[in-house]
């Protein structure tokens, strides 16, 4: 007998995409969505991971006054580190200011980054009784900070600007959880 999926009963609300306009025509006419869907376009689409960074004087006005977690979830700090290289560079996309570890403090872990070191996780998962203890909270609750700033963002931009975001994969994110930090 085929195994089946169970049924979710749980809706996730999408944040607005640019006003009024539907989801699925924001940017459909931007060189990035139409170079992924393998149209011509008049240029490589371009843009850079960690594209708002330590190169960019703005952003480290920013992170001189606040920690990364706190740029993270305050969702006016992220957006204006999103689009600080987006109005410099001219780059044919935004990407959301944020980081894949942040959802593990909504389970309950105590996540740190510290300077010089990367992230650190002060209450790793070592038993199976710390797996029992973690929580799975709706985003809506854990993560108000990255889905202010895509709100925020996505006001911002052109409707005719891509806004990418990006997350962890669950392998990744148990790396780090069990590790407690990155892996050497």
């Amino acid at each position: 007998m085929a195994a089946t999926r169970p049924a979710t009963t749980r809706q996730h609300a999408m944040p607005p995409a640019h006003g009024d306009v539907p989801v699925a025509s924001v940017a459909a006419g931007s060189v990035l969505v139409r170079a992924c869907r393998r149209e011509v376009v008049p240029h490589t689409p371009v843009w850079l991971m960690r594209q708002a960074g330590r190169y960019m004087p703005e952003y480290r006005a920013i992170r001189a006054r606040q920690t990364m977690l706190e740029a993270i979830g305050d969702p006016a700090t992220a957006a204006e580190i999103t689009l600080q290289p987006v109005k410099a560079l001219g780059v044919d996309a935004a990407i959301i200011f944020s980081d894949i570890l942040p959802p593990l403090i909504g389970m309950g872990l105590d996540l740190d980054f510290v300077a010089g070191a990367g992230p650190h996780i002060a209450n790793p998962v070592r038993a199976s009784r710390d797996v029992d203890m973690l929580g799975t909270p709706p985003a809506e609750q854990t993560m108000r900070g990255t889905l202010g700033a895509i709100r925020l963002v996505r006001e911002a931009l052109p409707a005719s600007t891509p806004l990418i975001g990006f997350a962890g994969a669950p392998f990744t994110l148990a790396c780090y959880a069990i590790e407690g930090g990155s892996s050497q």
